[in-house]
């Protein structure tokens, strides 16, 4: 059967020449991006190989495991961590609700973990299989490149193969970096974070990104004592000032210690513990100190700038809009290439490398609209532009809609914590160009809006939508008064 294949930026038929190549497609990395695209290049008849590290939940240059990221390391067995600290604040907050808690409630992280050990193992072998049902021949070991159509893959046991391949897509993804200060190696990131042995009962966290905010509230939920350091005066740089603030009242609601505008100038191992100096010199003893300063793009051991690919000064592969290299028969997608980096945005990319190159589609990623969420304790969840970004982008005035409420369930439990919800709305033409929630169930009430604001729904069809009651939800659709108008010229002040 013929098969499409972009060449030179057009679809033609392949022809007889190309049949040397032992793959159609070779993928270095078997994460979500590898993953999808490998399979969905399989669907439209091209013959694939893929390779991958050999499996293990703490990564490092030589071992990983299919699924990547998110499956092993990243938001599955994290999102399991916080269902089970949801549960601390669940039996607070029944005794109001009639059910008779002993006084004493345990916690048994070592159960925990072995169950989330136990679920990540299933699905490195649900994406196993996905592959072989695809039809994609999968390696396990480490891949890199040797020119612009050859791959070498290097076994579990030292031998190693060569591979060519019409097109080549690098999907490695990314991994957790440490803090370049003194006593660095005492520290964990969140691969260890994930799989410790023994659960922390003092913990001090660095980093004022959804890592770190999640894994704050994730120990504080557990029980453990919590000290958050970040260098801003809020978290979570880059989203809506008003909700970051909400996240941080939230956060010290629940027993979180925040130092804000405060940094780890060392870390020392003690007989009490780890002790963790501030650069306001202050020292903070924990039996854990995470590092949640950002992830690098894995890069390192590919061969790429001996073959020819550009990356950029992050040491990311650099792509143009339809995910390819310099080197036109190589490919990028996922934290690699340091754009979004997101689980389903890798595998939007994926989708659209597979469909562009060996699906006769042409087809770019989009970036607009995209949802996203950090799952502290409560939730944040957003889709659309900041109040920040909109003011900075408009050409004209932007107005805000805002609602601040105790839920029903609050109500009854006496938790004292509100659920704030935003709208960010152009005047002129009545477009929703931004939504944020933090509160109960936020992500996967999020997930609706951004159909929402995906098909450019403006606040009267918001308005004229019947909510369902008693719900958080309807909220966003009974916000009739202005919070506040602002002049799109008019540039917000923060140094937050």
């Amino acid at each position: 059967m013929a098969r499409k294949i972009l060449i030179d930026g057009e679809l033609s038929q392949t022809n007889e020449e190309e049949a040397h190549y032992d793959f159609d497609l070779f993928v270095i990395g078997a994460g979500s991006g590898g993953v999808r695209a490998s399979r969905f290049s399989a669907s439209y008849g091209a013959k694939v190989g893929i390779c991958e590290l050999p499996f293990h939940p703490i990564s490092s240059e030589t071992i990983g495991g299919v699924g990547g990221t998110c499956v092993i390391r990243g938001c599955v067995p994290k999102k399991i961590l916080v269902y089970g600290a949801s549960f601390g604040g669940e039996i607070e907050d029944a005794r109001n609700y009639g059910w008779e808690v002993n006084e004493r409630v345990d916690f048994n992280w070592k159960k925990l973990l072995h169950k989330k050990t136990e679920e990540i193992l299933r699905l490195n072998g649900i994406y196993k299989r996905l592959l072989t049902n695809a039809g994609v021949k999968l390696f396990e070991g480490e891949g890199k490149l040797v020119g612009p159509n050859e791959v070498e893959v290097t076994q579990l046991d030292g031998t190693k193969l060569s591979y060519s391949a019409k097109h080549i897509l690098i999907a490695t993804g990314s991994r957790a970096q440490r803090p370049d200060i003194p006593g660095q190696e005492f520290g964990i990131t969140s691969d260890e974070a994930l799989s410790l042995e023994e659960f922390p009962k003092r913990v001090v966290v660095l980093g004022g990104g959804y890592i770190a905010v999640e894994f704050a509230s994730i120990w504080r939920g557990m029980g453990a004592t919590v000290d958050l350091c970040f260098r801003k005066e809020l978290p979570l740089r880059g989203f809506d000032d008003e909700m970051r603030a909400v996240v941080a009242r939230n956060l010290e609601g629940r027993g979180v210690n925040l130092h804000p505008r405060t940094n780890l100038t060392e870390v020392i191992k003690t007989e009490e513990g780890v002790k963790a100096i501030t650069d306001h010199g202050e020292e903070l003893i924990a039996d854990v100190v995470l590092f949640a300063t950002g992830r690098a793009p894995n890069t390192k051991r590919l061969n790429l700038e001996a073959v020819g690919v550009e990356l950029d000064s992050t040491r990311a592969v650099k792509v143009d809009e339809n995910s390819r290299t310099n080197i036109p028969s190589i490919w990028a997608v996922g934290d690699v290439t340091n754009r979004l980096n997101l689980t389903p945005v890798a595998l939007m990319e994926g989708t659209c490398f597979a469909k562009t190159v060996f699906g006769g589609q042409p087809s770019k990623p989009d970036y607009r609209d995209i949802p996203c969420a950090v799952f502290s304790i409560p939730p944040l969840s957003v889709v659309g532009l900041s109040e920040e970004q909109a003011i900075e982008q408009a050409n004209g005035d932007i107005l805000v809609f805002t609602s601040s409420f105790n839920p029903m369930k609050n109500t009854i439990s006496g938790r004292q914590e509100k659920a704030v919800m935003k709208l960010v709305v152009d005047a002129e033409t009545d477009r929703v160009l931004g939504a944020s929630m933090c509160g109960p169930d936020a992500p996967e009430i999020m997930q609706g809006i951004g159909v929402a604001l995906k098909c450019g729904a403006t606040k009267a069809q918001f308005d004229s939508t019947v909510g369902i009651h008693p719900s958080a939800a309807e909220e966003f659709v009974t916000m009739r008064s202005v919070t506040r108008r602002v002049a799109g010229s008019k540039k917000p002040k923060t140094s937050l």
